[in-house]
């Protein structure tokens, strides 16, 4: 019997080596790529029945050149890029690596919004600025700045708890109807957006939250307040957001995600003087590095024993024909 196949399309900077151990030691051929092209994706894995992928995209048109193929197992919680419908009707399971990161994520964004609160922005290049230049809107005060959390999943949750007792006050809108944790004050998402010095975002990218921060939303901010934003980049309309700090309304924007990642140069976020970047690390620890590598791996080997992998989006064996 020959061997089931199982290719790596994109990694990054990530290294696949345990992964790969654990997909040869249950007997598959493993392929890698370090590619998001389509086409080569679907030359090197016309054959294969598991597909581990980093950020490629994967939509119906490639998902029908890949016949044999019966799960993706996404290097990430996040699952956008994956046409999880197109997969479901043909029977292909789509897998995350869970909230392995959800620590590390929630540490990162307490990390940005004090970063904002203290205008590491500006501050940390006073060696090339004048020693004595202030920024337009100066630091704040911690105890008395209002965190804004959209979202209070797992990650805006453990943000809640990082910043509890810091801030003044924290302001929580989950559209998902969760109780929220404690010293969370339960707000609407208008309230949320012009209430808070800092407002940071912990939602999905999916039909409902694209371009959620439009122009109209952006503008009913807190003159001189924050946005922080370590989800995803489509969540937030990015020449709006840009508009925004070029008019001043804004103070800053501490992203880890854009648009397009890599950026492409002339990216207005990217090299606009009041975003502080990190280039979508927020997942990143000793301890992730290799978890998110392994549970790729165990979800396709799970899957291949059992039929189903652990952190499943969708039941492909639930859709009624």
């Amino acid at each position: 019997m020959a061997s089931p196949i199982a290719v790596y399309t994109d990694l990054d900077d990530l290294d696949p080596s345990e992964g790969i151990a654990l997909l040869e030691a249950e007997g598959f051929e493993v392929r890698v790529l370090e590619t998001r092209d389509p086409d080569t994706i679907a030359a090197a894995a016309a054959d294969a029945s598991a597909l581990l992928v980093g950020y490629a995209p994967v939509d119906a048109e490639l998902l029908d050149r890949l016949p044999r193929l019966g799960i993706v197992s996404m290097l990430s919680r996040g699952y956008d890029s994956v046409d999880v419908d197109a997969a479901t009707v043909r029977d292909v399971w789509v897998a995350t690596v869970g909230d392995v990161a959800s620590t590390e994520v929630a540490t990162h964004t307490w990390a940005l919004t004090l970063a904002a609160v203290r205008r590491l922005d500006f501050f940390a290049l006073s060696g090339r600025r004048g020693w004595l230049d202030r920024p337009t809107y100066a630091p704040r005060r911690l105890a008395d700045t209002t965190l804004g959390l959209v979202g209070l999943g797992r990650i805006g949750s453990e943000v809640a708890a990082l910043a509890a007792g810091s801030v003044g006050t924290i302001l929580g809108y989950d559209r998902a109807g969760r109780d929220l944790p404690a010293g969370v004050t339960p707000a609407s998402l208008a309230e949320v957006v012009t209430r808070s010095d800092v407002v940071s975002i912990h939602l999905p990218l999916d039909g409902s939250t694209e371009k959620l921060f439009d122009a109209d939303l952006l503008a009913t901010m807190r003159p001189g307040s924050w946005l922080i934003n370590v989800s995803r980049g489509g969540i937030v309309d990015s020449d709006a957001l840009a508009d925004a700090l070029d008019s001043g309304h804004l103070a800053g924007a501490a992203l880890d995600v854009l648009d397009v990642e890599p950026p492409l140069p002339g990216d207005r976020l990217a090299e606009h003087p009041n975003v502080l970047l990190t280039p979508h690390v927020a997942y990143l620890s000793d301890r992730t590095a290799r978890e998110y590598v392994r549970m790729q791996a165990a979800n396709v080997v799970e899957w291949y024993r059992t039929g189903a992998p652990s952190h499943s989006v969708t039941n492909p064996h639930e859709v009624i024909a």
